[in-house]
């Protein structure tokens, strides 16, 4: 059979766990294992009687005492109930290996620990005390002792204390899985008790809350508590129970608690007020009540617990298994690690290149759009207007015109129009550049293996901003290349092809007459002469016209070179050879430097280790509930 000692025992050893790998709640966004375990928070206003009736339930003297706010971190108290006849004993989970049998020194361990966290300020701190008492005089139970509620910043406390400690017991205290043990004194009306207060604003069912009213011997003569105690001031769906703790002249003449829990038992048992409570009166009662209910929600809580933690377990590996295992040690494992990444990085890069991702069809973009509109927008109209058409053939004849055709106007117009092309030329090489570099980012950042490795990281963005480098200077040579051999080398079929114009009008000067033969061409038939000169307007239109022609024709040929060229040069070695010189200079490194590549983001590393250490509580857990018989 499941027993209460087992269930609470199994809780007690979850939260230890908890505590050692810093799960107490709040931490982050991960599932919280102590926040789903419930547990008994005590809340109570300063002088409530708060750190009494924990003393009381414990039968021993070990909190500490004084004006203000005395308690500012929290105390987990696990309570173990041992076989009679055994020695009392306290450990602490920061001193695992001592055990304290004087009670003296446990309250003195408490103040010092709770000084070694905030300082010999009165500030206060989250992070919890985790203390166990094992002892035959107590029940098993888990309680968690807060800072006192306050009103006014004593000196020495910043002015947010009140806020502060509000804040903080709030935290523990509105988790669905937290029992909330509210400790109010009788002797002050309970509409202004502090604790039912922030029990009221958490659970307004009162479900989750124990009302417990101290120094009920300490009201006026004539007054009683019977209104709060029997529900009827404000009602809980838990009874509210009395207890009598000791007086300050008792506490001051250290004052057996066992003879303080027998004068409390004779003052419910002979009270003309309580005498028909008795038997549910009094801080052993409280005790074994408040172990009774903890094991039978805990009961009630295992199977979505458990279901929590298998859930938060497979979360956690998949997350182990995204952020990647520690790093080897070895040279040759370290080298092959930075190898596999590379090739990860050069899958997506190719990936994005291919088609397979986005990105890559920006290349063709460039090809397809800004190319050819780079191309319309280059100023031959102005290079080939009659007026510059007239300077540059007039300036190639020199002192002579040219006999039959202005060939060095020509060729001038031709080359000084070609010269346009470099411009379209370079900047297709650099578009393809920029998007090639856009890629190698994306690519960076979509391999999710590298963002554990920053410098490695950044060595490949260097390397491949290197290469792509090299790729685009070789294409700028090579798409220049394809310019300057349209202007090193005419197509002479294309002129030859073109109407004889100085056939067709004969010297200038003389314009040739019908039936006269052109010279150099016997036998034919002239067409009938035009009356113009040869350096008529015309006849530079005709010349302007001619070249634009050709350098139309030019234009097609490098809308189609300059592309191939580009791919050939850029896109192909991008895609084939863009680490080959990382790879060549990698394998001639020292071991230490290979490390060096490896050393991990330190919020990475962190986060690892964070995942690790939940994951071993949630496995440790889960063995724990299943060593227990819970559902048997």
């Amino acid at each position: 059979m499941t027993t209460m000692e087992s269930l609470i025992g199994l809780v007690n050893r979850i939260q230890r766990a908890c505590t050692v790998l810093g799960d107490y709640g709040g931490s982050d966004s991960i599932f919280s294992l102590w926040e789903a375990l419930p547990s008994v928070a005590v809340v109570g206003g300063q002088s409530s009687g708060k750190s009494s009736v924990l003393e009381s339930i414990v039968g021993r003297d070990f909190l500490p005492r004084g004006s203000g706010i005395v308690t500012r971190r929290p105390l987990v108290l696990q309570l173990h109930k041992t076989d009679e006849g055994t020695q009392e004993y306290a450990e602490f989970l920061h001193l695992s290996k001592r055990r304290f049998t004087d009670f003296g020194m446990v309250r003195k361990e408490i103040q010092e620990e709770t000084d070694r966290i905030t300082g010999k300020t009165k500030q206060i701190s989250p992070v919890p005390i985790h203390l166990s008492i094992y002892s035959p005089n107590v029940v098993n139970l888990t309680l968690i002792d807060l800072p006192g509620l306050t009103k006014v910043a004593v000196e020495g406390q910043p002015e947010s204390i009140v806020e502060d400690i509000e804040n903080m017991v709030r935290s523990y205290v509105e988790k669905p899985n937290s029992i909330i043990l509210a400790i109010s004194p009788a002797n002050q009306d309970i509409a202004t008790s502090d604790a039912i207060k922030l029990a009221r604003e958490v659970d307004p069912t009162g479900e989750r809350t124990f009302g417990v009213l101290t120094k009920l011997d300490l009201m006026d003569k004539g007054t009683n508590a019977l209104d709060v105690i029997e529900g009827r001031s404000y009602r809980l769906q838990h009874p509210w129970v009395g207890v009598v703790n000791r007086s300050q002249a008792d506490i001051n003449k250290n004052t057996d608690m066992v003879l303080a829990r027998r004068k409390e038992r004779e003052y419910f048992a002979t009270s003309p007020d309580y005498g028909h409570l008795a038997n549910r009166m009094g801080s052993e009662y409280l005790a074994k009540l408040l172990s009774k209910h903890l094991e039978t929600v805990i009961r009630a809580r295992i199977p979505s617990i458990l279901s929590m933690i298998n859930k938060s377990i497979d979360e956690l590996e998949s997350e182990l298994d995204h952020l990647g295992r520690p790093v080897a040690v070895d040279a040759g494992a370290q080298l092959y690690t930075i190898l596999e990444l590379c090739r990860a990085f050069n899958r997506i890069f190719k990936e994005h290149l291919d088609g397979g991702r986005a990105g890559g069809d920006r290349i063709y973009g460039v090809f397809d759009n800004q190319l050819p509109a780079a191309l319309r927008k280059l100023p031959f109209d102005r290079h080939l207007s009659l007026q510059n058409v007239r300077k540059v053939v007039s300036e190639a004849d020199g002192y002579q015109p040219h006999l039959i055709a202005p060939e060095q106007g020509y060729r001038r117009l031709i080359e000084g129009s070609l010269s346009y092309f470099r411009g379209p030329a370079e900047a297709s090489v650099d578009a393809v550049h920029f998007v090639l570099k856009e890629l190698v980012r994306k690519s960076l950042a979509e391999t999710q293996e590298l963002k554990r490795f920053p410098t490695l990281q950044a060595e490949i963005a260097a390397a491949c901003n290197e290469a792509l480098e090299r790729f685009r200077n070789e294409s700028k040579k090579t798409t220049l290349r394809l310019v300057d051999m349209e202007s090193s080398y005419l197509t002479v079929d294309f002129f030859r092809r073109l109407p004889q114009e100085m056939e067709n009008t004969g010297n200038p000067g003389n314009p040739g007459k019908p039936g006269s033969t052109p010279a150099g061409r016997p036998g034919t038939t002239p067409a009938p002469a035009p009356a113009m000169d040869r350096y008529s307007e015309g006849h530079f239109r005709r010349i302007g016209s001619n070249v634009s022609s050709y350098v139309g024709m030019v234009s097609e040929t490098l809308r189609n070179t300059i592309p191939k060229a580009v791919v050939h040069c850029q896109v192909k070695e991008a895609n084939t050879s863009l680490l080959n010189h990382f790879y060549i200079q990698i394998g001639k490194r020292e071991a230490k430097h290979l490390s060096q590549l490896l050393d991990e983001d330190p919020a990475l590393m962190e986060r690892r280790h964070q995942c690790a250490k939940r994951l071993e509580l949630y496995k440790s857990a889960r063995d724990e509930i299943d060593s227990v018989a819970w559902i048997r």
